[in-house]
């Protein structure tokens, strides 16, 4: 049965909605920003941002023990403001960039899946945007 939940993790970066919006949807940026601890990294990011368009982010352990693709479709796309995406079994995100007085906080709710703990899911995404938020920070500087 799936979770009806709904899942928020948030970070204030100092950077435009602009910026912050680049960072988190160039694959080039992507692959500095996306993963959860130092001993796992994204070797490579594809993204098609447009409603209809794919992404797939490769997320892998740094010792090649294991690794899985993080994709979706996006659903809605307003530039340097909202980003939505499905997973596939029910499962979506939307993120939103809100800026004021040149900091932008970024919030990310996504629904959960079936398998994990909500506090694991929640720590591990969060761990993820603190990582976006100090690569948004040092690509503008």
């Amino acid at each position: 049965m799936k979770s009806a939940s709904i899942l928020t993790v948030s970070a204030i970066v100092s950077a435009t909605a602009q910026q912050a919006w680049n960072t988190y949807t160039r694959p080039t940026s992507v692959m500095r920003w996306n993963k959860a601890s130092d001993d796992w990294h994204c070797p490579n990011a594809t993204n098609d941002l447009r409603v209809g368009g794919a992404f797939n982010y490769r997320m892998e352990a740094c010792d090649g023990s294991v690794g899985f693709d993080f994709e979706g479709t996006f659903t809605d796309v307003q530039p340097y403001s909202v980003l939505r995406y499905s997973m596939g079994e029910d499962r979506s995100v939307e993120v939103l960039f809100v800026e004021h007085e040149g900091q932008t906080t970024v919030s990310v709710s996504f629904t959960p899946d079936d398998v994990h703990p909500h506090e694991l899911q929640l720590s591990g995404w969060q761990a993820i945007l603190n990582n976006f938020k100090l690569v948004a920070e040092t690509e503008y500087v």
